[in-house]
């Protein structure tokens, strides 16, 4: 066998070996990276550590640590309770709002499962009090958290932006994140629409019956641990997240704290420091983390175990193992095979459809960082626009986190209440088949198709 085709024998195992055990893809792409790279490519230990993403590495760490310090101080609460009460007791407007909380969390450095753990339990919650569908409100708050996703400063935004500059890719973090912003916002309108969001209108929370405590839905715990895309374990916030329990739908007006008012200020200082000025986010996240657990210790408490370790370890070894793939040749014997397709469209339309089918089961941060660095030389030739072939495959690549294979839709399914489970189920399972088959070709047609034409 040539040296070229090892790695791609061994990324196929990891697939298979994530999918089917509880194993961390990362750590086995340590361990594929020192074996195939020494035995295989003849690289020392130095050169496939080289491969390992530090910078990454940070932001990663930063941005989950400041988040889990958000969360503990009550600072993410407290932005559900003021987004909740815009809606003015519309019940119609209850799922865009969950929507539009999950993507402001995500896009401001949360993890997609992490966000959907913490505003699942409350939007269904909401859903069975107020007659919701429950597949509505579940669903939107998975492409809430995806149609955040990918802002230059999200886990999944830096992952795909780092990927394409190391590889000199045209790239616009701009066209990426407003590409899966409205992508995801047009899923919610259709899923608005067919799933009884017409019946909502009109309906108020006035008008519903009110527990005497004013409750909407009572306490659920987000399950913890859930194998999330067979590829790494996704625990849960080990806190109870409780339903709002303000009369209601939690319109009372609650002191805000000095921790959470500090809190914004530095997630405000995020966004302005690394945006506007470019700094680099790892180290401007890991900053604003630092002094406000210096600010308050009590808040801080347990955040460095809330980082989410095992999405750090899956993508340092992914990229890690990534590095000897291209170090082997690899990139360039797989992009030649593409190109000696001649048909640039049908390739990108079929890269699309990979990336959606295998990260319905595995998982979407190590798709993301296979598919693409596999797709470089076809990109690097010019017979396609590489942006707009970034954006449909990071979006088909995502768009299938609704499976209830994946982390965000187990989460879904085991925080629905009054719900049958096996129907509710079936029906997730359902429009996931829907979303990977129809989704990829509908992200080629918007992003690559125009390019090409």
């Amino acid at each position: 066998m040539s040296t070229e085709l090892i790695p791609i024998l061994a990324l196929a195992v990891m697939f298979v070996a994530a999918t089917l055990l509880p194993v961390n893809m990362g750590a086995l792409g340590f361990v594929a990276a020192f074996f195939v790279g020494t035995l295989a490519v003849g690289m020392s230990s130095d050169d496939i550590i080289g491969g390992f993403p530090a910078e990454l590495f940070l932001t990663l760490v930063g941005i989950t640590y400041l988040f889990a310090i958000a969360q503990n101080n009550g600072t993410v609460d407290l932005l559900v309770r003021g987004a909740v009460r815009l809606v003015g007791g519309r019940v119609a407007l209850i799922p865009w709002v969950m929507f539009g909380i999950t993507g402001v969390l995500t896009s401001i450095g949360a993890l997609g499962p992490a966000a959907v753990a913490i505003i699942a339990p409350i939007a269904l919650g909401f859903a069975a009090r107020y007659k919701i569908n429950a597949l509505l409100m579940g669903m939107m708050v998975i492409h809430g958290a995806q149609a955040g996703g990918f802002s230059p400063i999200s886990i999944y935004g830096v992952t795909v932006n780092n990927i394409a500059s190391k590889a000199g890719l045209a790239s616009s973090p701009l066209a990426l994140f407003l590409g899966s912003l409205f992508f995801n916002a047009v899923i919610g309108v259709l899923l608005f629409v067919f799933l009884g969001g017409r019946d909502l209108l009109g309906r108020s929370v006035h008008d519903e019956h009110h527990d005497d405590d004013g409750s909407v839905g009572g306490a659920t715990q987000a399950p913890t641990p859930l194998r999330g895309h067979g590829a790494t374990t996704t625990t849960a916030p080990t806190q109870t997240v409780t339903a709002e329990k303000t009369p209601r739908l939690a319109t009372a007006v609650r002191a805000i704290t000095f921790e959470q008012i500090l809190t914004l200020i530095g997630l405000g200082a995020l966004a302005i420091l690394s945006l506007v000025l470019d700094l680099d986010v790892g180290f401007i996240s890991m900053t604003v983390a630092v002094v406000l657990a210096l600010a308050s210790p009590k808040a801080q408490k347990g955040a460095i175990a809330q980082i989410s370790w095992s999405t750090v370890l899956l993508i340092g070894g992914v990229l890690t193992f990534v590095g000897v793939l291209q170090e082997a040749g690899t990139v360039e014997y797989v992009g030649d095979a593409v190109a000696s397709l001649g048909l640039p469209l049908l390739v990108a339309l079929l890269l699309c459809y990979i990336g959606a089918i295998v990260s319905a089961f595995a998982s979407s941060t190590a798709i993301l960082g296979a598919t693409i660095p596999l797709a470089v030389p076809f990109l690097l030739s010019g017979n396609i626009g590489a942006v707009g072939v970034i954006v449909a495959l990071s979006v088909s690549s995502t768009i299938v986190d609704v499976s209830p294979f994946s982390t965000n839709g187990a989460l879904v399914l085991a925080n629905a209440q009054d719900v049958d489970r096996d129907r509710f189920y079936k029906q997730i399972l359902k429009y996931s088949a829907l979303v990977t088959l129809v989704g990829p070709l509908v992200a080629w047609a918007i992003f690559v198709l125009p390019g090409w034409l």
